[in-house]
């Protein structure tokens, strides 16, 4: 089957064919880093690096650019309040660039240990000034700005298709006047470039033809994009919540300046919601990569979690479902490491896997032919193989996967089988009493989904 694609453009499910045989052109919007990214943003990185693999899987060659908003993201997107940099650095009392710094370097770190593939490009906002303003200067020249007090404008009203990508109804906001416009013409007009305000300094601006300032959140996007891919590519992506403003205005934007809507397919990852029922207090509704692994999570038992449900649809998350999801790793990873090396992929089951992923991503429906596999009569070596090829598309890094080999004593093991047995029949008292039995005698234990983990403290080595 040939890659089927949900494009929100189109609202339909349509064939994928590049604009370039054989090459792709996808941009993805990064983190604004400002902050810590949570794991509802990071299930959207892992939405998009299963593209990326699944149009590998297809035979093309991919040019994947990220950007990294560092400047120009407002705190609301009607254009009002402070830049998201400026606030990150009073709330901590470093600079707008150290925060910048930072926070991209933790973005990193959660990237990888996702295992999410490295783009071809990384780009900061910052780093390309001079493209965005030669981009506002176009549009200038073209009509479609105006000034006021605190900057330049897009002119949304030149435009009768403006917000079609979420099918805007300008005759209801117009009636509903749900928008405070301030000095803009429209509410649905936005910033281009903002003048620094001129009873202070910010950190972070830069001079331009209309004045001293910083450029708008949107802009970015635009000019990036055309830098490196073009004013026309195959697919740009993000999460639901660009489709309204973000990239309704990209597309504004780069209409008006290259008469284009900037991508054939564009590709949005719905929400991840959190469960705080069934969730402690002190997680809050702000969870991070690191919540999950200082709670003794693999950061790819998320991954894997994520390619349960249908980047189309929401995900509720809650410390059950990761468990659970914990749980089905190990259990594949211990599977897959028992099977030998050398064999040669099982050609019906990598078809039935690639229709699954070709039929706009749908992951869970691949889990479950791989489950189907795991449980097969076929031979081991041809189950290890089918499951390397479908591996390439799922990114657990099940061939890199190594089991703690830890010689355990018979009394040790026997103790640890008694305290397994007390927890099976919630006799927690008694579990909790081996546990400092076991702690004595100089072992560690940690309880997971999969059951309890051993490991020698200095004593017992």
């Amino acid at each position: 089957m040939s890659l089927a694609l949900y494009d929100t453009w189109s609202r339909a499910v349509r064939p994928f064919a590049p604009i370039q045989p054989g090459h792709v052109g996808m941009y993805c919007c990064g983190p604004t880093v400002y902050d810590h990214a949570h794991i509802g943003n990071l299930r959207t990185y892992v939405f998009e690096d299963v593209l990326r693999r699944a149009l590998t899987l297809n035979g093309y060659t991919v040019r994947h650019v990220v950007n990294i908003t560092d400047v120009g993201h407002l705190v609301s997107d009607a254009d009002e309040g402070e830049d998201k940099m400026e606030k990150g650095s009073r709330r901590t009392g470093d600079s707008a660039w150290a925060i910048a710094e930072r926070y991209t370097a933790a973005f990193m770190a959660d990237w990888h240990a996702l295992n999410l593939l490295e783009p071809s490009v990384w780009c900061r906002a910052t780093g390309h000034i001079a493209e965005q303003i030669a981009f506002i200067d176009t549009l200038q020249r073209k009509g479609y700005v105006y000034l006021t007090a605190d900057g330049l404008y897009f002119d949304t009203s030149k435009q009768d298709d403006y917000g079609y990508l979420t099918r805007l109804d300008h005759a209801g906001l117009q009636a509903g006047k749900r928008v405070a416009v301030g000095e803009k013409r429209h509410a649905t007009d936005f910033a281009l470039w903002k003048f620094s305000p001129s009873d202070s300094t910010r950190q972070m601006e830069w001079d331009s033809p209309w004045g001293r300032g910083f450029p708008g959140w949107h802009i970015e996007c635009s000019a990036m994009s055309a830098k490196y891919l073009s004013p026309w590519f195959d697919i740009h992506c993000g999460g639901e919540d660009h489709i309204s403003v973000h990239h309704s205005n990209e597309i504004a934007q780069t209409q008006a300046c290259h008469g284009t809507r900037l991508a054939n397919f564009w590709m949005h990852g719905h929400f991840l919601t959190l469960d705080l029922a069934k969730m402690s207090k002190s997680a809050g509704d702000f969870v991070r990569l690191q919540t999950l692994i200082d709670r003794g999570s693999d950061p790819l038992a998320y991954r894997y979690l994520c390619l349960t449900a249908h980047y189309r649809s929401s995900l509720r998350f809650n410390h059950e479902a990761l468990d659970a999801a914990q749980s089905a790793l190990d259990r594949l990873r211990k599977t897959y490491s028992s099977w030998p090396a050398g064999g040669h992929a099982d050609a019906p089951f990598v078809a039935r896997f690639n229709a699954e992923v070709n039929q706009d991503l749908n992951l869970p429906r691949a889990l479950a032919v791989l489950w189907e596999l795991v449980k097969s009569d076929l031979p081991a070596a041809t189950r290890r193989a089918t499951v390397d090829h479908f591996d390439t598309v799922l990114g657990l890094r099940l061939g890199e996967w190594q089991t703690d080999k830890v010689d355990i004593p018979a009394d040790i093991a026997a103790l640890a089988e008694q305290r397994e047995k007390a927890r099976a029949d919630r006799n927690w008292a008694q579990a909790d009493h081996l546990r400092e039995v076991l702690k004595a005698e100089g072992w560690q234990v940690e309880d997971s989904a999969s059951g309890q983990r051993l490991s020698p403290t200095e004593r017992a080595t």
